[in-house]
């Protein structure tokens, strides 16, 4: 990780295996994104793999563990729930990004499979390289998608299209992949792109960046009420605060705007 203009810039960096999941992979990822929660001074985090793929699933090592029987893998359990939260700490490295208060974009090229695809599908936005290869792989090896898929995937495609890809486990390009709304677009250079967009992302209100997301999430599927409720009450938590009115003299003298980061335990958004 590099942290740099606010914006945390997260390699997954297991080039020589393509980035596969293993038991110290799964640590890391769950220590990283709690690093980053406690990072106020970041307001968007760019997620890529290091050498010639974004992640290529579950390392094959690991496939001998699941006979056993004993319900883990590498040790780690798939009962226990990660530090007391919704998730196991392998579902927790995929929607562990989703749970981050501020926006993750996703920088895809070469393989982007199984639990590698599914941490991608954590992200708020993802960029893919045209020919990168995606796929929700794991009934291909006989199970179902065990790293959130089940909540990820239902904000991108409709349930057929989730039902094809996962029953099917077939390999669908970056370009397939757009066409389904699987990754938000496609780029030659996505992880440029991806950088791009976070400088853009990080010019904003660090507290209406972390409002904006949690309010998408928790009103998308939500009763009416409630979303509308909470557009008001986040709307009351910055309308006329520091940030806020900074924002406005930015723009009216066309200056870039110096914000204030906020304090996790006082921010309204968390």
């Amino acid at each position: 990780i590099s942290m740099e203009n606010h914006i945390a810039d997260v390699r997954l960096n297991r080039p020589e295996k393509l980035n596969a999941l293993n038991g110290d992979m799964f640590t890391a990822i769950s220590d990283m994104i709690q690093r980053i929660t406690q990072e106020p001074g970041v307001r968007v985090v760019v997620l890529s793999g290091e050498g010639k793929g974004f992640c290529a699933g579950l390392d094959m090592e690991m496939f001998a563990q699941m006979n056993t029987g004993d319900a883990k893998k590498d040790g780690q359990s798939l009962i226990e729930r990660y530090k007391g939260g919704i998730s196991n700490i392998f579902q927790h490295v995929a929607y562990g990004w989703k749970q981050l208060p501020v926006p993750v974009v996703a920088a895809i090229h070469g393989p982007c499979i199984g639990g590698g695809c599914q941490i991608a599908l954590g992200a708020d936005i993802r960029i893919a390289a045209p020919d990168a290869k995606l796929s929700i792989r794991e009934l291909y090896w006989g199970i179902v998608p065990d790293m959130s898929a089940s909540q990820t995937l239902r904000d991108l495609v409709p349930l057929d299209v989730a039902k094809e890809l996962i029953y099917t486990a077939k390999i669908v390009t970056g370009e397939e992949a757009s066409e389904l709304n699987l990754v938000t677009r496609t780029s030659l250079t996505p992880y440029e792109d991806a950088m791009a967009l976070a400088e853009d992302i990080a010019n904003k209100s660090p507290h209406a960046i972390r409002a904006a997301k949690k309010l998408l999430d928790s009103a998308w599927h939500g009763d009416p009420a409630k979303g509308l409720f909470m557009e008001s009450a986040f709307e009351t938590s910055l309308i006329g605060k520091e940030n806020n009115v900074e924002a406005v003299m930015a723009n009216f003298e066309k200056r870039t705007p110096n914000f204030k980061d906020p304090e996790p335990e006082s921010d309204p958004s968390l």
